[in-house]
């Protein structure tokens, strides 16, 4: 009983930790592995809005944005943009999520024989900031 309760307690805490994204995944591709290091969208204020991320996998890459949860309780009407970049600056996969969506996943890009890296955007309004993970080949 102590060992179930003690479980369902560090699942719980895991959920309200905010900043922290659980495991990630992309649709389609169980398989697929983060590459790179994991790059950060800074709002005007210097607070971190999101993680941005790179995923290689099922023969493509995807890139994926996750909006902190205490970044998204202060501020109403977001938008999230991703996309695999490649070296010649063309955007693959490119996806804008829902209104206020805190986690996107590009769409799959082949592009695994490129350099790339993973774009993430948030946006409020006409304004937004954008992080990019480092470049990988």
């Amino acid at each position: 009983m102590k060992k179930a309760l003690l479980i369902t307690a560090a699942a719980v805490s895991a959920l309200l930790v905010p900043g922290v994204a659980q495991a990630e995944t992309p649709p389609g591709c169980s398989s697929a592995q983060q590459i790179g290091s994991t790059a950060y969208v800074k709002f005007a204020d210097g607070s971190t809005a999101a993680s941005v991320k790179q995923f290689a996998g099922c023969g493509t890459n995807w890139s994926y944005v996750f909006v902190w949860a205490d970044w998204a309780a202060r501020h109403d009407d977001f938008h999230v943009v991703t996309a695999v970049t490649t070296d010649d600056n063309v955007d693959h996969g490119k996806v804008t999520g829902r209104l206020n969506q805190r986690e996107v996943w590009s769409k799959p890009a082949d592009s695994v024989n490129r350099c790339t890296r993973a774009m993430g955007r948030v946006a409020l309004g006409e304004d937004g900031w954008s992080a990019y993970t480092g470049r990988r080949c």
